[in-house]
């Protein structure tokens, strides 16, 4: 996968691999359009099958395709399943101080506390939202009600990344975490998202992955307390897998362009030739996702929730139809294994 047409085939690949097995997938924002026109391509494609949640209105428009096997529609304002899922999860976060009334008001304004839950109950493979409900919404859903994956303490969140034109990372292809979910990680997190994330890129984009713990220091340049953070993270990681490709601390240049590391990190593994950028925090992550897709057009799909019991993904307020089919066929892929 490392020719030029590695970034474009990429999404290809994944869309024939759900199609392989197509997973049954919750879209919880049925009244939006960008939603709909995805789910007919995913329909008439058979990338997955699945369950829009809406107030009643979208069955109409999805009568010939709800016979043909790939398609079933839930209404959210129905009263009784209202009741049952919020019963589910009173039940659930009831340990917390959360009394019934907030969890019935919950999930009758939040449909995607319903398609988690939905999950959970399996009654559906994963869930993809994210076009209406913001990222804090959806994260917050998943963890709550999917919960974390057994013996996983740390749920992330990493962006696809695919630059046009540009010969770094994998042909242009890198992953970026955690763009989503843990505000200022300390080491032990920053190496638990380190590891999930080179998971990610190895078992479902089929790259071996090469991982940079970004920082504004190389290798000693500048010291800091949030520096040795990252130090100690790289170690933490590297301890627990020592044949993982992983490096840190980086400055962004020095892990993505080859000749700044010859002179920043002439020794290291990954210097220069990074494809996984771990970021020191959420707020860099989030701002340097949303810089290279603006200035150097990239497709950014994602996030994808790791380390969660079953498959979740988020989408972009500012998402399109593609990057709502292509994140549910990674979600389907995601749940095959």
């Amino acid at each position: 996968m490392k020719n030029d047409n590695m970034k474009e085939d990429i999404f290809v690949a994944l869309r024939e691999r759900a199609k392989g097995e197509p997973k049954k997938i919750i879209l919880p924002e049925g009244d939006d359009i960008r939603i709909i026109e995805a789910a007919k391509k995913i329909i008439k494609e058979k990338i997955a099958r699945l369950i829009i949640l809406d107030k009643g209105n979208v069955t109409e428009t999805f009568r010939e395709e709800l016979n043909n096997g790939y398609l079933d529609t839930v209404n959210i304002t129905d009263k009784a399943l209202v009741n049952k899922y919020a019963s589910l999860y009173f039940d659930l976060r009831k340990p917390k101080g959360l009394d019934f009334a907030v969890a019935e008001r919950i999930i009758r304004e939040n449909s995607v506390y319903m398609a988690a839950l939905m999950v959970k109950e399996n009654v559906a493979d994963g869930f993809v939202a994210g076009a209406s409900f913001s990222t804090t919404d959806v994260a917050r859903a998943a963890i709550h009600c999917v919960g974390r994956q057994s013996g996983i303490s740390t749920v992330c969140g990493a962006f696809i990344m695919v630059v046009p034109d540009s010969p770094y990372g994998e042909g242009g292809l890198f992953v970026f975490a955690d763009c989503a979910v843990v505000p200022n990680p300390d080491a032990a997190q920053l190496a638990d998202i380190a590891i999930e994330t080179a998971d990610f890129t190895r078992d479902i984009l089929g790259i071996v992955p090469r991982v940079a713990m970004l920082s504004y220091s190389s290798k000693g340049s500048s010291t800091s307390d949030r520096i040795n953070t990252i130090v100690e993270a790289t170690k933490i990681a590297k301890d627990r897998f020592p044949q993982m490709l992983i490096d840190g601390e980086l400055q962004v240049d020095a892990a993505i362009v080859p000749e700044v590391a010859k002179r920043k990190s002439p020794e290291s593994r990954v210097a220069g030739s990074a494809n996984v950028l771990i970021f020191p925090n959420l707020e860099a992550a989030n701002c340097s996702y949303k810089l290279v897709q603006r200035l150097a057009k990239a497709r950014a799909v994602g996030p994808f929730f790791l380390g969660l019991a079953k498959s979740a993904s988020d989408l972009s307020r500012g998402c399109g139809v593609e990057d709502i089919v292509d994140a549910v066929a990674i979600t389907v892929v995601r749940a095959q294994q």
